[in-house]
């Protein structure tokens, strides 16, 4: 009896910690599933392929066990443009150094971005976890099965977790997926540290979500956000963000009529960085022309795309 329960004590102080990358093609809901599995909002959404642009880590720690989440932009082939260049090194390094690799698909497709990401996966040798997502917008619920099925052959996956990341269908199904496959090692991150992302970084991100949000038609991919000024004076956070755009028709078109539209996105974007930093936030936005900033290497840089966390 004595013996049992100190085995039982030793089981209980072993600590698993590990990173997972979570890739996909565009728009298939890595950020969305990355945000219900922190059970926080970290990582911006929108219903725009390629919003996310950084890798991002999310650090979720649970019951002595520590799991670090790599959210990563959306592979796709190449194209020459030097910010579709950009995001796709993020993602694959992602893969470096992780220790599983979750795959998110979209219910019944299968494309050849798919089947690009799974090469890139293969070539990794790392194991992986097949999420299908979005099963909760299946029109035919009996076409699940036997489409798992055909997944299952596709790769040597070790296993095919059907989820909703929006309605948080089968999502901790999915993380006892993950955990048992997590090595038993110590904390990489402090207990209560939620993403290696620093605040400045997370203002523009909710900025630019606001604007992918509500003119993701009208201005796709030419935009930009970098915070020029964060600072706390008697409890209020002051932060003033330059939106960089390509050409004077989306600045015109972001301003709106009398500014309506740069209020509408600087009102949303103030609510979210509130809820997020618990602080009064004093938002000021302008927006800036700087024509081919997406494709000139040297400004991507000095806009913040440097691999490196900020």
């Amino acid at each position: 009896m004595h013996s049992n329960s100190w085995r039982h004590r030793v089981a209980e102080a072993i600590s698993r910690s590990g990173y997972v990358a979570i890739v996909g093609r565009p728009n298939v809901g890595k950020s969305t599933l990355l945000n219900h599995l922190l059970g926080q909002k970290i990582s911006i959404t929108s219903r725009k392929p390629q919003t996310t642009r950084h890798q991002i880590l999310g650090v979720k720690t649970e019951n002595g066990n520590q799991v670090v989440y790599v959210d990563t932009p959306g592979l796709h082939r190449d194209t020459p443009k030097a910010i579709n260049r950009f995001m796709n090194r993020a993602a694959t390094a992602a893969l470096r150094d992780v220790d599983l690799v979750v795959f998110v698909v979209d219910r019944t497709a299968w494309t050849e971005q798919d089947q690009v990401v799974l090469e890139y996966v293969r070539r990794s040798g790392l194991p992986c976890l097949l999420v299908v997502n979005k099963v909760d917008l299946l029109a035919d619920k009996g076409a699940l099965l036997p489409w798992l099925q055909t997944l299952a052959e596709k790769a040597d996956f070790c296993e095919i977790v059907p989820v909703s990341a929006l309605r948080q269908h089968n999502i901790e199904a999915l993380e006892t997926q993950i955990l048992q496959r997590m090595p038993v090692a110590d904390h990489y991150f402090p207990e209560d540290q939620l993403t290696d992302r620093s605040q400045r970084f997370m203002a523009a991100e909710i900025v630019r979500e606001k604007i992918m949000r509500q003119l993701g038609d009208e201005i796709p991919y030419a935009v930009t956000v970098q915070i020029e000024d964060f600072a706390q004076e008697e409890g209020v956070l002051h932060i003033a963000a330059v939106i960089f755009v390509e050409r004077n028709g989306q600045k015109k078109i972001l301003i709106g009529e009398k500014g309506a539209r740069m209020r509408s996105i600087g009102t949303d974007a103030r609510r979210d960085m509130e809820t997020l930093f618990d602080a009064r936030v004093m938002l000021r936005l302008w927006v800036k022309v700087k024509s081919g900033w997406s494709d000139d290497e040297r400004a991507l840089r000095s806009l913040g795309y440097d691999d490196k966390p900020a």
